[in-house]
This record gives C-alpha cells, structure tokens and sequence, in this order.
C-alpha cells in the first residue's frame, strides 16, 4: 500500500454516496411527477437541483476512487472485488455489502430513467403524429408566431386556439 490505508474514510464515502443516490432518485422522481402532471412551475428549479446533486455524486465518486486506489497501486487496475480481496475480512464484508447497495441504487436509478425516458419518447412521437393528422399541410415543419421555421425537437408547443 502506498499510503495509509483509511476504512473510515471510505465508509464515510459510500455511505455518503448512497445517500446522494437516494436523494437525486427523489429529486427525479419529483421531475418525473411534475412532467407527468405538467406542472411547469417549478421545472427549472427541480432540474437545476437533479444537475446539483449529480455534481456532488462526481466529486464524493472521485474520492472513492482515490482512496480505493490508496489500497492498490494505480498502475493495477483490478476489479473492485479483487481491490478489496487483501482487506481484513470484516472490512472487506463491509465495503462488499456497501459496493452492493451503491450499485442496487444505481441500477433503480437507470431502471426508473429509461422507463421515463421511453414515456417522454412516446409521448414525443404522439404530438408529432398529432400534429401531422391535424395539420397535414404544413408537411412536418413547425413555425414560430412570427412565421418562422422552428425546431422539431418538440420541446416546447403552444396551441394558439384564436382565430
């Protein structure tokens, strides 16, 4: 090992970790549940939390693999479960079980966002559809108030119902 080897330390990390897992699963949750409901209010600040805790999961991750690599040279890239296989036992049980729950955490998270993102897809498809049925005439192309062509990205459509 080349530097002291800190369990506590990377304890703190993991557990600090999971914590943010949970924390930006809650704050998506709420993006998700605003979108659904469309509720736009408050959007951009739910987002700009999910971004915000994503920051703090890159850093708290950069320390678990700086002191994951105290354990091993860097120049050794080896699989987590072989990093730890030298622990003593009950350290290493310990950091199995909290890699297990990282990983848990982070494959709910992957699950619930590609549901989402199929929703947002669907949903996307269908007011393009929408819009081809109503509107055959303009030929897939959108155009802004002031008769200019727009985006197709779908992120933002206003119906103006006057005539």
């Amino acid at each position: 090992m080349r530097k002291m080897w800190n369990f506590e330390s990377c304890v703190a990390v993991f557990k600090a970790e999971i914590e943010c897992l949970r924390e930006i699963s809650a704050a998506q949750n709420m993006v998700r549940q605003a979108i659904m409901n469309r509720e736009w209010a408050d959007f951009d600040e739910k987002t700009a939390e999910v971004n915000q805790l994503g920051e703090k999961f890159a850093h708290l991750e950069e320390d678990r693999v700086r002191l994951l690599s105290e354990i091993s040279p860097v120049t050794e890239q080896k699989p987590f479960y072989a990093l730890i296989a030298g622990l003593p036992l009950e350290q290493s049980r310990e950091l199995s079980r909290m890699y297990r729950d990282l990983k848990m955490e982070t494959l709910k998270m992957r699950a619930f966002n590609e549901t989402f993102l199929a929703y947002c897809n669907e949903a996307k498809t269908m007011a393009a559809s929408y819009l081809e049925a109503v509107c055959p005439a303009r030929g897939g192309k959108l155009y802004t108030r002031k008769g200019h062509k727009a985006a197709q990205d779908l992120r933002s459509i206003v119906f103006n119902n006057r005539f």
